[in-house]
């Protein structure tokens, strides 16, 4: 069964993206790639019981095992050592990554506290999607009272497109809240 924004993105959401943009086939429109998540843990990964708790909730969050990163630099000032543990990352694609988006655009940022957008200036020059969130609690996956610590989490999304402005509307038409010019 495919997920419900695959099923807009392909029945609603392509058309209206080529009509827009007037291109000539479907295939010149944007597309989101993968969805990478981040979540740093700094000192705190050296922690066995900390680290494991929060692969846990990464996983719950992403549906998916995190692979443990590591740094590569010893820096002092940060009380970093090479070859320890820096924090956490998955790569999402395909079906579970339409789910995210999915769970991610309906339910966990209306729970943000004081949310009152996204911006819409966080596009690379590729086209792909940035956002940092500071609780990874509002996710409904992770419970709150469980959690240890409540840790941020950095969200990139990987669009396949031929400018921003192409990117800007898929994930617009893709329902992403993003703060409109006259409001501030």
């Amino acid at each position: 069964m495919r997920p419900r924004l695959k099923e807009i993105y392909y029945k609603e959401i392509q058309p209206a993206l080529k009509q827009q943009f007037g291109f000539k086939n479907i295939y010149m429109n944007p597309k989101i790639e993968k969805v990478v998540l981040n979540m740093g843990l700094g000192i705190d990964g050296n922690d066995a019981k900390i680290l494991q708790s929060a692969q846990e909730d990464l996983a719950k969050i992403a549906g998916q095992k995190p692979i443990v990163t590591k740094f590569k630099k010893s820096i002092a000032n940060f009380k970093t050592r090479e070859g320890t543990n820096a924090g956490l990352k998955v790569t999402i694609r395909k079906n579970k990554m339409y789910e995210f988006i999915d769970r991610l655009v309906n339910i966990a940022l209306p729970r943000i506290k004081d949310f009152r957008g996204l911006s819409p200036n966080a596009f690379d020059k590729f086209g792909s999607y940035t956002l940092g969130i500071k609780e990874h609690i509002i996710f409904p996956e992770v419970s709150f009272e469980r959690a240890d610590k409540v840790r941020g989490l950095d969200i990139v999304i990987v669009i396949k497109s031929r400018s921003k402005d192409h990117s800007l509307a898929l994930l617009e038409k893709m329902n992403f809240p993003f703060i409109k010019k006259g409001d501030n």
